[in-house]
C-alpha cells in the first residue's frame, strides 16, 4: 500500500494545485518513484489511498497504464490517517493470500532493501516490522534489546512512554516503510481516523511482536517540505540517492 492521502500542507505551495503524490522530484512524481521502486522488488498489486485531488491521481495512473501493475485507488472522503487508511483498504489485502504486505509513505524516498525487510519480517514471525534507523527525528520509537517495540518518545530528551517493560531501550526513527501481517485487521479495535503507530503500540503492549528492521546504511529522505524536495533533486542528480 502506498499512503498518499495527506493534504501535503507542509509542501505548499507545491501542493496548491496537486496532491503531494504528484509533486515532482528530478522530473518524476513521488508516486512514480514509489511504484517503480516497488515493481523493481517484484510487487505487482498495489492500493493507493487518496483524498486531496484524488481525481488527479486516478487520471495520472490511467495515463501511465498503472506503471505495468494492478493499482487500486482507495478514496477517503475524510482523512483517515495511516491506521484508518490501512483499515479501509483491508479488503484489498484479504482478497489476496495470507501473505504479508508492504506499506510505503509516498513522500519518502530511500534505497532500503525491501526484499531483506520482507524476509526479516517472515523470519521473525512478526505482526509488523518497521524500517528504522538511528538519526535525529521529532518522534522516536523505543525498542528493547530483542528489537521489539516497547514505547516511544516525542523528542530526544523527552520522557519515554513505555507500553511494556524493558531493561534497556534504543530510540530509533521510523522510515515510513513497514511490512505487515494481514492478521492485524482482526486485531484493530480502532475506528475512523487513527495512527497506525498508536495501534502498533497498543498491540505491542498486548504482547504482539512489532519488530525493528535496521536500515542505518541506506539512503533515506522525507520529502515533506519544499526544501527537502530540492535537496532530493540534488541527491538524485549527483547519484547520491542511488535512485
Amino acid at each position: 500500500m502506498v499512503l498518499a492521502a495527506g493534504l501535503g500542507t507542509r509542501l505548499r505551495p507545491l501542493t496548491d494545485d496537486r496532491p503531494k503524490a504528484l509533486v515532482t522530484v528530478a522530473g518524476r512524481t513521488l508516486l512514480e518513484i514509489a511504484l517503480v521502486r516497488l515493481r523493481g522488488f517484484g510487487v505487482r498489486e498495489v492500493v493507493v489511498n487518496a483524498h486531496h485531488y484524488a481525481e488527479m491521481i486516478v487520471a495520472y495512473l490511467a495515463a501511465h497504464g498503472n506503471f505495468g501493475m494492478r493499482v487500486e485507488v482507495s478514496r477517503e472522503e475524510t482523512l483517515l490517517d495511516t491506521g484508518g487508511g490501512l483499515q479501509k483498504a483491508a479488503g484489498f489485502f484479504l482478497e489476496q493470500s495470507n501473505e504479508p504486505f508492504l506499506v510505503h509513505n509516498v513522500d519518502v524516498i530511500s534505497t532500503i532493501d525491501l526484499a531483506r525487510l520482507a524476509a526479516f519480517h517472515r523470519e521473525q514471525g512478526a505482526l509488523a516490522t518497521l524500517a528504522v534507523a538511528e538519526r535525529e527525528a521529532s518522534r522516536l520509537l523505543l525498542f528493547d534489546q530483542a528489537g521489539q517495540l516497547c514505547g516511544r518518545r516525542a523528542k530526544k530528551d523527552a520522557e519515554a512512554e513505555l507500553v511494556r517493560p524493558a531493561e534497556e531501550t534504543q530510540a530509533l526513527a521510523f522510515a515510513g516503510i513497514h511490512v505487515v501481517s494481514p492478521r492485524i485487521f482482526a486485531l484493530m479495535g480502532e475506528e475512523g481516523a487513527f495512527s497506525i503507530i498508536d495501534a502498533y503500540l497498543r498491540l505491542a503492549a498486548q504482547g504482539e511482536k512489532v519488530m525493528a528492521f535496521r536500515a542505518d546504511g541506506a539512503y533515506w529522505r522525507d520529502l515533506g517540505r519544499p526544501e527537502s524536495v530540492a535537496a532530493a533533486e540534488k541527491d538524485i542528480q549527483s547519484s547520491v540517492a542511488g535512485l
